[in-house]
């Protein structure tokens, strides 16, 4: 049983499918049968984007899954050779790369994943329906099934408390992949469970996006820019190219800076940013709708993984078990990794003792799922405390990793192959300490001595 059918549940969905007999994947909302934005997903209008190691993930649990998104108008691009980036107001040095990522909706995507996942023989999905709470042993230490309740198609049933209509559905795996709505920390103190521990990091960052029309003209034929945020200037923009020649365009700030949702204060914010292109887009594009506005207030990790006594039979994934703020783009890959993570520890069978053991997977699946989380948050968490306003844990350590990463990305703006490098970081194909690399660092050293003034094109 899975509880939502957003990326992390279907992914969740595809890798037990190998080794369960029965699936079931519930969710709340009245699931479209065109790509289209939906309640339980209200990030589904802003700006998406596939990163490489997200990509690769998709297409190893769905084989010939992005041919079939470039079919449907997914935007393949390189990386570093058909996009700008500025970090710290130095603009990369542009030369492909290689590494690729995928422009597309969060609604169309959804889409596709979702009908990889329904084609499936022994999955099912029970749209409009409400996980009321789990059901267990009467000792209250394994899983055994989750009361439901239907909702009427159109709503999401915060409106009534009549429990009419409950049905038990029983099952041997309950996976919670319900995202920021999650209650699976009120269910475990209403059993009893001790709850995990909690890392949190502030972003309070607001984001705007907007959808354009792409012209050939535009930006020379470029797909994507980024122009990220930093100290002292906490606003950034992006874009990239979506299905239908479209632009999504997202502008961005945090601790205090908020984008204006007017035409004109859009553009005049775009136009204080440390590159041109946002700006461009904004001056001479059409726009196609109006601008969605949201605030996402910090990124929260649970650490189930240092409990000592966990609920059998019972997962969490995707966003319930970690939220990274979303200008970092990471939330989709590590839902993906997560799920081929639970395929194969379901692959090497059960843990020690003899037949299934359900009590035993929560254990191995936090402390693996640990790891995989451990890259994103390291990014997101660490790239929001830059900012002295940010609130958490700083040490020494930390104050000369910033101070050596702040010289790397200005010489990233001389040095394509420094470049190549952090955005494989970036995307998740190599750990972060490839920045690390004796060599590395020696050249990124030198290299910063040459570096463009913040603002400058690098190539």
């Amino acid at each position: 049983m899975v509880i939502g059918a957003g990326i992390a549940g279907l992914t969740a969905a595809r890798a037990l499918a190998d080794a369960c007999e029965r699936v079931t994947v519930l969710d709340r909302d009245v699931l479209p049968a065109v790509p289209a934005p939906r309640r339980g997903t209200p990030q589904s209008r802003h700006l998406h984007v596939l990163l490489a190691r997200g990509a690769e993930a998709l297409d190893e649990l769905f084989p010939g899954f992005l041919d079939e998104l470039a079919e449907a108008g997914a935007v393949r691009a390189d990386t570093q050779g058909d996009a700008h980036w500025y970090f710290d107001g130095h603009h990369v040095r542009r030369a492909p790369s290689g590494l690729f990522s995928y422009g597309l909706s969060r609604p169309l995507l959804e889409h596709r994943v979702r009908e990889r996942v329904t084609g499936l023989g022994n999955v099912t999905l029970m749209p409009s329906t409400e996980v009321l709470g789990p059901v267990t042993t009467p000792d209250r230490t394994r899983i055994t099934g989750v009361r439901t309740r239907p909702l009427p198609d159109g709503t999401d049933g915060t409106g009534g408390t009549d429990a009419a209509g409950e049905t038990v559905l029983d099952a041997d795996l309950v996976v919670d992949a319900a995202g920021r709505g999650s209650r699976t920390l009120h269910w475990l103190t209403e059993l009893g469970h001790p709850l995990p521990a909690k890392t949190e990091v502030r972003a309070d960052i607001v984001y705007v996006t907007r959808h354009f029309r792409r012209e050939p003209h535009h930006l020379g034929g470029r797909k994507a820019a980024a122009i990220v945020g930093y100290p002292g200037h906490p606003r950034s923009g992006a874009l990239i190219t979506v299905e239908g020649d479209r632009f999504a365009v997202v502008l961005a700030g945090q601790y205090g800076e908020e984008p204006p949702t007017d035409e004109a204060g859009m553009l005049a914010y775009a136009e204080s940013l440390a590159g041109p292109d946002v700006a461009e887009v904004l001056r001479t594009a059409e726009p196609l709708d109006e601008p969605a506005r949201t605030r996402y207030p910090a990124s929260v990790r649970h650490h189930y993984e240092k409990l000592d006594r966990h609920l059998g039979g019972f997962l969490v994934t995707g966003d319930a078990l970690c939220t990274f703020n979303p200008a970092y783009g990471q939330g989709m890959t590590a839902a993906a990794l997560e799920a081929l993570l639970l395929r194969r520890l379901l692959a090497e069978g059960p843990g020690p003792g003899p037949g299934p053991d359900p009590h035993d997977l929560p254990r191995r699946f936090f402390r693996a799922a640990a790891k995989a989380v451990d890259t994103p948050w390291l990014l997101a968490a660490g790239g929001d405390l830059r900012f002295p306003e940010a609130e958490g844990r700083r040490g020494p350590a930390d104050v000369l990793l910033d101070r050596y990463l702040t010289r790397y990305r200005a010489a990233a703006s001389v040095d394509a192959a420094l470049g190549r490098t952090f955005l494989r970081v970036v995307h998740m194909v190599e750990p972060p300490t490839a920045l690390l690399a004796p060599g590395r660092v020696l050249r990124a050293l030198r290299a910063a001595r040459r570096a463009t003034a913040p603002g400058t094109a690098g190539g």
